[in-house]
């Protein structure tokens, strides 16, 4: 299962409503990244739902989860940036790290350095940012697609009705 983790995100319905997005997709652990929280737990879980007792939350420093961090799983922020890939046309790997950034300022330089690829998520209207959880949301889904549904497609024994 993927691995969730967002750099100072200040809203709290959106982490509840991450949390709830890494339960639809079977993650047990939503990382939110950063030194000084001062967050409404109950806004957060009251947009987490059930979701809230499925999922540990946990705040953690930045050099304690990258300390942490399996040497199997990529890590691949959800950015738009000089080096992201768009992420229909990008192969993900089954153990990830989704690393999104702040609502007001993205992910910084340095943690995108880490980040062994960056996606983005092609926008053709004239809005070309998205909250952060819809973000997660496209993303998630698409690792899932990929994860799935395109081995059978591949399967020569499978044939499109």
């Amino acid at each position: 299962m993927p691995i969730i983790a967002a750099w100072q995100i200040i809203n709290p319905e959106n982490i509840g409503n991450l949390i709830r997005l890494a339960d639809n997709v079977g993650a047990s652990e939503v990382f939110i990244l950063g030194e000084d929280f001062n967050l409404r737990m109950s806004s957060i879980k009251k947009t987490a739902g059930l979701s809230f007792n499925n999922i540990r939350l946990i705040f953690i420093s930045p050099d304690h989860f990258f300390s942490q961090l399996h040497p199997d799983y990529k890590l691949v922020a959800i950015e738009t940036s000089q080096k992201s890939t768009n992420i229909f046309a990008t192969k993900l790997p089954e153990k990830i790290v989704f690393i999104l950034g702040n609502e007001r300022n993205g992910l910084p330089e340095d943690i995108l350095n880490k980040c062994d690829f960056q996606v983005h998520i092609p926008m053709t209207g004239k809005c070309k940012s998205m909250n952060v959880s819809h973000a997660l949301s496209v993303t998630l889904f698409e690792w899932q697609r990929q994860m799935l549904f395109l081995p059978t497609f591949k399967d020569p024994k499978f044939k499109l009705s």
